[in-house]
């Protein structure tokens, strides 16, 4: 499974604050979502509603037949690392970019070596698709800086 959902970028305290704010005992969607909103400084439902899909990505959340709930034990930050990368749509194709050219990743580049794996529905959701997506690969890049699969260097971005 690859989420495309990419919440606005912050830092692993916050990553932290969303995965104690979930129930040890699975709960909804509306009830984690709730949760989220109410113990961290993530204001709107949607908004908790994006953190929770993330929160599951990296394996901070697991989701049973009964719903939702942290997992016991915190993954390593190598793990998080590994799940971003294997489980967030477009981080892969950025490393894969970036592994092609000799020159640092921006948000530009980062697009247009994105642009192909777009699916066709995500390129009619949206009026712009392309503005969309070049925010979603700035996303993408903050929060592989945040999990140490990119490093911001002059210019560009670089693997870490």
């Amino acid at each position: 499974m690859r989420i495309k959902v990419i919440p606005e970028p912050a830092d692993r305290a916050l990553l932290a604050d969303v995965r104690e704010a979930l129930p040890l005992v699975p709960g909804s969607v509306e009830d984690c979502c709730t949760r989220i909103r109410d113990r961290t400084a993530i204001p709107a439902r949607d908004e908790a509603r994006e953190w929770l899909t993330f929160a599951e990505a990296l394996g901070l959340a697991a989701e049973t037949q009964r719903g939702f709930h942290r997992v016991r034990d915190p993954p390593a930050d190598d793990a998080l690392e590994t799940a971003f990368v294997e489980h967030v749509f477009g981080v892969e194709e950025l490393l894969d970019t970036l592994d092609e050219s000799d020159e640092p990743l921006t948000r530009t580049t980062g697009f247009d070596g994105l642009r192909d794996s777009v699916p066709r529905w995500e390129r009619n959701r949206y009026s712009d698709w392309e503005s969309e997506w070049r925010d979603r690969v700035g996303r993408l890049l903050a929060w592989g800086v945040e999990l140490g699969v990119f490093a911001e260097t002059e210019g560009g971005y670089r693997r870490a």
